[in-house]
């Protein structure tokens, strides 16, 4: 049986978030520091809010898509507001070659390296994704394992 993509989203986010690291911003937006009125502000109202599993999602598509997606989702938890993760859809084709060259290379066998570096990973149905530990970025590609289908920004918290 194989578990559904969000499934696997879920468990990287919970990966990557119990992973020390500084959360890497969209947009200006970040996770861990950012609120829902910062969101608000910047892009204005959202085309549908829902909740999911307690959490308050505002998400941006169709007339109210963020420039360069197709659809963008923020994740706030609903007692403090601040944004827990952002899920990016690109509009544009992104490439693997451009990812690397932007976010970095992938991580070298032995010991990490201080800059930051992916781990190749795949999802329960075979699909390629970089999981940029030290950024809370999990990078998905389409089935071609060529192109971007998605982007994922989480809050990386230091491991107790």
């Amino acid at each position: 049986m194989r578990t559904p993509v969000i499934a696997v989203l879920a468990a990287v986010a919970a990966v990557v978030v119990s992973l020390p690291a500084s959360a890497k911003p969209w947009q200006t937006i970040e996770p861990g520091s950012s609120k829902k009125e910062d969101i608000v502000k910047k892009f204005g109202e959202p085309s549908r809010t829902m909740s999911q599993d307690g959490k308050e999602i505002l998400a941006y598509f169709a007339k109210e898509a963020i420039k360069g997606t197709t659809q963008a989702q923020f994740k706030v938890d609903p007692a403090t507001q601040l944004v827990e993760r952002i899920d990016v859809f690109p509009a544009p084709i992104i490439e693997k070659d451009t990812i690397e060259n932007s976010y970095g290379p992938a991580c070298p066998a032995g010991a990490v390296p201080a800059t930051p570096c992916y781990l190749r990973k795949l999802t329960d149905d075979f699909r390629t994704y970089f999981l940029y530990v030290k950024l809370g970025v999990a990078i998905f590609f389409n089935e071609d394992g060529k192109t971007v289908q998605s982007f994922v920004f989480t809050t990386p918290k230091a491991a107790k």
